[in-house]
């Protein structure tokens, strides 16, 4: 009698899954999708209903081979690919090559990979869901027509390996119409004015800020728009005393915040550790197919990571309960149990992402985990404790204090109970770390009508602030809120119009570039529609129509498509070629004698010939770093690696000189410090947020790993 087959996406999956079920079963990994369209052409037939031509992926022939044969032998076949669009679809596609009947029972999902979830699944199998696969199918088939027709355009009307898409070109517009919107600002003068109080007691002394003008019962804000206007303030208050006029106490409590999803996972990675969401989606695609723990074997630590949903499970609530009562009290626990609601019903049969083995907590298996995986996991697994803990209680004080008929206000509070608190911090109070300090003075004990001397009363000029460059996180949060893009989409598009240099990263600021300006102007003037949010949330909301199973996937291309085609026939016939006249440095080549000019490379700008092909000569831009050489004290510059996809690198700025310095490092020196240790120099080294000095002598005690006990 043959084996029972599982199929699932990755050798780690698989791995993980076979702990689970017995010798009857065996599991293979299909490495993600087995066919798609053909890069060649189009693949697409507009004409026969947009019918798709699919082919077996290059490199996948020997994959392909395998799943065969192993098919061939095998009494049951069960598809085990993601539980969600992309993973039906893969199921599909492998039903139609290994010749499985789709309405047949091969079809099992699991939102985690646990022993409990996985044979539960196998118990139950369902025939392959083909609303889900023709949402997948309608997507592709979608941003094939849009890329496959735009970019042509682009490379005859631009230049050759540009691209156009569907969610990228409005991600690309977003950033752009923010950094016109920085680029327009006009900042405005105001002043602000701080006056230092006491009760009488100088060790007493708080600070409040001036707020407006008392007119018989009201107080109004009084906004001061020049120095003059502050000028008058401060001649009315300085030295004179003032006078408490109300104080108000009360009570607030803070919940906790929602599981994560894929969107808000990768925004507190961004925000907490520093990751890409590049980053925190391959690192979480490790914790949930499965780690190799000490003692445990191959163990997959979290649930399904491609979710929208906020749902949590009876069990998983069930094993939080039991966690926060043996580790923190009965008073940290929520006297109910919180229930979080989805902003749409079309992920709802998943869960949040959360831990799916409450017996493995971060720290109890640290050393089977990377960096990385650590900080990950331990960010998931206090984010979904904390959201069944009691909400934080905060004692709040509003106190009002005039001096002649103007009004000074300060607010404080005091956390009484963290709840919460004590395992997820709100870092989002960080980023207005400033104001909160100011806000949340500690205050002496005061009462309406107490007199307060005056210590001392400031004025500071300040002027209005543009709206923030987009980060990664918030542009993941702009598109979620926009509804541009899925789950699954939101990371590889940035690193896709990142790639393209459409925009590039400043630290973690993102921002537009000249290229991306043009390409998004141009199809701005010719196709609104493709960098218009509305329309492309609109298309979203179809693709999430036709996985209901309410529209047919051919009705949402076949009402999009004529017009599309319409508008790339005149576009192509209007739209002039632009010409990019790359800019001179001012230097000749060394070479030839010809200009030398920036380019843009697929890494950055850097200098070239303007004589190319003729003449290959090139080289780096050179940027100004701060700092000095620490072998001969010189400056130093930064480069950008062509061989490490744009990582930056420091060098002596005598390299290449007479006489010659040969110093070079990854890192930045750090001026002026030296290893107490070795006294080698140090450099900065970058954890997460945060930097910090190290020595650079590798073989230095400091840098030594330190070995665990047990």
């Amino acid at each position: 009698m043959g084996k029972k087959l599982v199929i699932v996406e990755s050798p780690a999956k698989s791995k993980t899954i076979g702990r689970y079920l017995g010798p009857d079963y065996q599991i293979t990994a299909s490495l993600g999708h087995i066919r798609d369209l053909p890069s060649g052409n189009m693949g697409v037939d507009v004409k026969k209903n947009f019918k798709p031509l699919y082919i077996t992926m290059k490199g996948k022939e020997k994959v392909v081979r395998d799943l065969k044969k192993l098919a061939e032998g095998a009494d049951e076949i069960y598809l085990a690919t993601d539980p969600d669009r992309e993973g039906e679809a893969i199921a599909w596609h492998l039903a139609k090559v290994l010749k499985i009947d789709p309405d047949s029972n091969c079809r099992i999902t699991f939102n985690e990979i646990t022993k409990k979830a996985v044979q539960e699944a196998i118990s139950d199998p369902r025939p392959i869901n083909m609303n889900l696969a023709n949402a997948q199918q309608a997507r592709r088939i979608l941003d094939r027509l849009v890329g496959y027709q735009l970019s042509p355009l682009l490379w005859k009307k631009i230049r050759k390996g540009l691209s156009a898409g569907r969610v990228q070109s409005v991600a690309t517009k977003i950033v752009m119409d923010r950094d016109a919107e920085i680029d327009a600002f006009k900042p405005e003068e105001y002043w602000t004015i701080k006056a230092l109080l006491t009760p009488g007691n100088k060790s007493d002394k708080f600070s409040m800020t001036y707020f407006g003008i008392r007119e018989g019962d009201k107080a109004s804000k009084n906004k001061l728009t020049c120095e003059s206007e502050a000028s008058a303030v401060l001649d009315e208050v300085k030295g004179k005393p003032f006078s408490v006029t109300s104080v108000k106490r009360g009570t607030r409590e803070r919940k906790p915040f929602p599981p994560f999803t894929t969107s808000t996972l990768q925004q507190e990675a961004s925000r907490r550790l520093g990751f890409s969401s590049k980053k925190t989606m391959s690192v979480a695609q490790q914790l949930y197919e499965g780690v190799e723990i000490a003692g445990a074997g191959q163990t997959a630590l979290v649930s399904y990571i491609r979710t929208d949903s906020v749902r949590i499970s009876d069990e998983a609530y069930a094993a939080a309960k039991e966690l926060i009562l043996s580790r923190f009290g009965k008073e940290y626990l929520s006297s109910y149990r919180r229930v979080y609601k989805n902003k749409n019903t079309a992920q709802d049969a998943h869960e949040a992402i959360r831990p799916t083995h409450f017996d493995l907590d971060p720290n109890s298996i640290r050393s089977s985990l990377s960096s990385d995986q650590f900080k990950l996991y331990s960010l998931i697994w206090d984010r979904f404790l904390a959201t069944q803990m009691a909400s934080a209680k905060v004692d709040t004080l509003s106190v009002e204090a005039a001096c002649g008929r103007q009004i000074f206000r300060t607010t404080g509070e005091t956390v009484k109970f963290k709840g919460f608190l004590v395992l997820y911090a709100d870092v989002a109070d960080e980023t207005k770390k400033d104001e909160e300090d100011a806000s949340k003075v500690k205050l002496p004990e005061l009462t309406e009508g107490q007199e307060l001397k005056n210590l001392d009363v400031t004025g500071e000029q300040k002027f209005t602030t543009p709206p923030p460059h987009y980060t990664e996180a918030t542009l993941i949060k702009a598109m979620e809120e926009n509804g541009i893009g899925r789950p699954s989409t939101y990371a590889p598009t940035i690193s896709t119009i990142l790639d393209r240099q459409y925009i590039e990263k400043e630290g973690r600021l993102l921002k537009i570039t000249d290229l991306g300006k043009l390409v998004t102007n141009m199809l701005s003037d010719n196709f609104s529609e493709i960098v218009d949010v509305k329309f492309t949330a609109d298309m979203e909301s179809s693709l999430d129509k036709v996985e209901e199973g309410s529209v047919e996937w051919e009705k949402v291309l076949s009402d999009f498509y004529p017009g599309f085609e319409r508008k790339i026939q005149a576009a192509a016939d209007s739209i002039e070629k632009i010409e990019i006249v790359p800019e001179k440095t001012g230097e000749t080549c060394p070479l030839c004698g010809n200009d030398l000019v920036i380019k843009d490379g697929r890494y950055g700008k850097f200098i070239a010939c303007s004589n190319f092909p003729t003449c290959n000569f090139t080289k780096n831009i050179e940027v100004q770093a701060k700092g000095k050489c620490p072998k001969c004290g010189s400056g130093l510059i930064s480069h950008r690696s062509k061989k490490y996809r744009g990582k930056v690198f420091y060098t002596c700025d005598k390299k290449g000189s007479d006489p010659e310095c040969d110093f070079i490092s990854w890192d930045l020196p750090v001026e002026g410090k030296v290893c107490p240790e070795c006294g080698s120099y140090m450099v900065l080294k970058h954890y997460g947020k945060k930097a910090y000095p190290r020595c650079a002598n590798k073989d230095c005690v400091t840098n030594q790993r330190k070995k665990k006990n047990g």
